[in-house]
């Protein structure tokens, strides 16, 4: 079996997972719930860096980040289901890219509220993260990317991002932008390992 070292509430796990499913993969896949800040987990041996998610394959090699998992599971499932051939393949690529992004900048977010006390917060450095994003819903509000047959990798971290901006920031992003609003409606119904996939905060036990 195939193992996927991730958390529930994860959205770069979210990605590979909803890769998985579309790659046809998901039966072969087993979730194993990692814990980033606990030094005795063996994350950190998997990984270096000791982040998630982390791709175990059959004979034990380690693949990270999400977009190399994408792209190996793409490969084993026949090539071009996900992340597509020719100049098509730049345009999932540059999609996922600034999603990754905006998904990067509001994880930063959160961890300077969970890690730092509020006497400690940098105001203007927690506003340079939020205008990534605000810069990166503008630009795809005035032309959401269109979904024509199966969705690529692109999509799939588009719809990750904004269902972590829905689950972490309460969906602040949803009343400016009815058009990525309707985009993300219709994904969720093209794909049902987006609901699948809900984010979680892990168990404290």
């Amino acid at each position: 079996m195939l193992v996927i070292r991730s958390s529930p509430s994860s959205p770069f796990a979210r990605k590979v997972r909803i890769a998985a499913a579309l790659c046809g993969l998901t039966d072969r896949i087993t979730i194993e719930q990692a814990k980033t800040s606990d030094p005795e987990d063996s994350l950190r041996r998997q990984n270096p860096l000791g982040k998630i998610p982390i791709l175990i394959t059959d004979d034990g090699t380690t693949i990270y980040d999400s977009r190399v998992i994408a792209e190996w599971l793409d490969e084993e499932a026949g090539g071009g289901i996900v992340i597509p051939h020719g100049a098509a393949r730049f345009a999932a690529l540059a999609l996922q890219a600034l999603a990754d992004g905006m998904m990067d900048a509001s994880i930063l977010i959160i961890y300077e509220s969970r890690f730092r006390p509020v006497e400690k917060h940098h105001q203007p450095w927690l506003d340079y993260q939020d205008e990534k994003v605000t810069r990166a819903l503008s630009v795809l509000e005035a032309a959401p990317p269109a979904i024509t047959g199966q969705p690529h990798i692109g999509h799939i971290a588009l719809a990750c991002a904004l269902g972590y901006r829905d689950f972490r920031f309460e969906g602040n992003w949803r009343a400016g932008h009815p058009g990525l609003v309707a985009w993300l409606d219709d994904f969720a119904a093209k794909v049902p390992a987006f609901a699948a996939t809900m984010p979680a905060d892990p168990p404290t036990a």
